[in-house]
């Protein structure tokens, strides 16, 4: 149930805290009070929909909170797992709190337990606490496509319809890929020349790794071999066969060192230095050495540069065409041959696809033959329990009926011997028909059904409904559109007998409804600080009574009365029927 919910600048709201009952708790006050706008913000805290509007103006954020508390069977079987999936589960922890806060730059910030969550799941969570019925939701009575919805709930085949839903999913990619593959036949022979081209020219070149970067270097050493060779003899004679008077740079330096030698000898300080000395003209030696045989090693061979540029030119044409690089041009390739592969494969994975559509075609067969067969079952109780609901909300007179029928359809799915057009539903097209009167015959009923008709309808499904529905709280906004005071104390009753089993909040504007409530709160508009803002106050028994008297019209001792009559008949009612 909702223990305590609390809203903060939304809407008109400045800020409320409401406390409901366990029970049927009814809220009324003057049109354009706020009650609508409380539930419009237990909407938004499960997950609907948020606009910056909804925020108070002059506030920066909206802020709405409510604490749960689920019955245990609920929490177990079907919260708790949703809180382990997500790492949301606490030991011992039962109650939930669920927070959201809408700021003007539109950010939503999401909560469950004080941890972030996004809002698919905050509206998962959401979805399995409360079920909010509002005025405008009558409409989807009369939407024909979602009375399917209404018997496979109360059939309990949700399961069934979602393992249908999940193998139509797979028909359709799996179709989707088989129109692929049957493509003009043409435009895939095309297709595959071009890659047998690609691969075939890409494999005639052997590229290796690493290879474009040696060639590179060979290139400027052989377009620069003279040079080269030239500068390389120059710099060994000048280490080792200088010509000049002074003689070269190695014999200059043995006539330093041999200098040092006797010096030293004198002066053991000069030892470190000659030592320094001949090290340096060891190294020379090496670098002269090193010098002449690189030289000699240099050739000037046009030829090899023309092999060189050929390649090179080569592998610049093939990263023009399929890559910066030849571990691109090579990633490409295998990336072709895999393509290749599948388009000369094609027909086997033709037969495999058709294999697989005919596969699914018989599963769904299967499951929709089950799923029609279950539903049919079901609309026998459903309309039955639907007559009776309707004869206790004064529409003794009606019959009401599950209409439950098929399309035959060449490409559709076969059961018992017939192909029917299906969908993620099943076969089945679901209508709800009713007869209001006596000698009428059954009609659509989204085509003679009246707005009091239609709400009476909507109260009778859900409370046929809550028989099998484990949402434990149940809010209804103005649920008595269209309804007199006479219909409206049979939803009254309707209303008390959900709350033995469910927490029920419901926004009337008939007394008759909120006579009825376990407890009676009156939501109100004030000016303060020159703001209005919107309260909800808990009445108490002659606070009960006055608003009631107001309910029923111009206050005076005669309504006041006629009030106080109304809730002593409907204690009676209630004591009688084990309240």
């Amino acid at each position: 149930m909702l223990t305590y919910l609390t809203v903060r600048n939304f809407a008109i709201i400045d800020q409320l805290e409401f406390t409901p009952s366990a029970g049927f708790s009814a809220l009324t006050g003057e049109t354009g009070a706020g009650k609508s706008i409380i539930i419009d913000a237990v909407s938004t805290l499960l997950g609907a929909r948020a606009d910056t509007e909804q925020i108070r103006a002059g506030s920066e954020q909206a802020l709405i909170e409510g604490v749960f508390s689920p019955p245990k069977t609920l929490y177990a079987g079907t919260i708790l797992p949703l809180l382990e999936e997500h790492g949301l589960a606490e030991d011992g922890q039962q109650e939930l709190i669920l927070t959201r806060e809408i700021n003007l730059k539109g950010r939503n910030t999401c909560r469950v337990n004080g941890r972030l969550v996004t809002l698919g799941l905050l509206r998962l969570i959401g979805q399995r606490l409360v079920d909010i019925h509002t005025q405008g939701e009558h409409l989807s009575l009369l939407r024909v496509r979602q009375h399917v919805d209404f018997v496979d709930r109360y059939a309990r085949l949700q399961g069934t319809r979602l393992e249908i839903a999940a193998k139509v999913r797979r028909l359709q990619e799996t179709r989707s890929e088989l129109r692929d593959l049957l493509r003009d036949e043409r435009e895939l022979a095309r297709r595959l020349d071009l890659l047998q081209y690609q691969v075939q020219e890409i494999d005639a070149a052997k590229l290796q790794l690493g290879e474009e970067e040696e060639l590179t270097q060979e290139h400027r050493v052989l377009t620069n071999a003279e040079k080269l060779i030239t500068e390389t003899d120059a710099l060994y004679k000048t280490l080792c066969d200088a010509e000049g008077v002074e003689g070269s740079l190695l014999d200059m330096l043995g006539e330093v060192s041999a200098g040092l030698a006797r010096l030293s000898e004198i002066d053991p300080v000069l030892q470190e230095q000659h030592k320094n000395l001949e090290e340096v003209s060891y190294r020379l030696e090496d670098v002269a050495a090193t010098l002449r045989s690189y030289g000699e090693g240099i050739e000037h061979n046009p030829q090899r540069l023309r092999q060189v540029e050929e390649r090179l030119s080569l592998i610049h044409d093939l990263e023009r065409k399929y890559g910066d690089s030849i571990e691109e041009i090579l990633a490409f390739a295998a990336s072709a041959v895999e393509e290749q592969d599948s388009l000369e494969h094609s027909e086997e994975r033709t037969e495999e696809l058709q294999g697989r559509q005919e596969q699914l075609m018989t599963e769904i067969g299967q499951l929709a033959g089950q799923l029609s067969r279950a539903r049919r079952e079901a609309a026998q109780s459903l309309a039955k329990s639907m007559e009776a609901e309707l004869g206790e909300l004064g529409m003794e007179k009606a019959r009401f009926a599950v209409s439950i029928a098929q399309r035959e359809n060449d490409d559709g799915v076969q059961v018992d011997g017939q192909r029917y057009a299906f969908d993620s539903t099943g076969i089945d097209q679901v209508e709800f028909v009713i007869s209001p009167n006596v000698g009428e015959p059954l009609k659509s009923l989204s085509k003679i059904a009246s707005g009091g008709e239609t709400a009476r309808l909507m109260l009778a499904m859900k409370t046929v409904l809550s028989t099998v529905d484990d949402v434990p709280v149940l809010i209804f906004d103005e649920i008595d559109a269209g309804l007199g005071g006479r219909a409206g104390a049979v939803v009254g009753r309707k209303l008390w007998a959900l709350a033995r089993n469910h927490q029920v909040l419901c926004v009337t504007h008939l007394p008759q409804i909120a006579a009825f409530g376990d407890d009676h709160y009156r939501v109100a508009k004030e000016v303060r600080s020159g703001r209005t803002t919107t309260s909800v106050d808990m009445l108490e028994s002659d606070g009960r009574t006055d608003e009631l008297a107001q309910m029923l019209g111009t206050e005076s001792e005669a309504t006041h009365l006629s009030a106080a009559e109304m809730r002593t008949e409907v204690e009676r009612w209630k004591a009688a029927y084990g309240g």
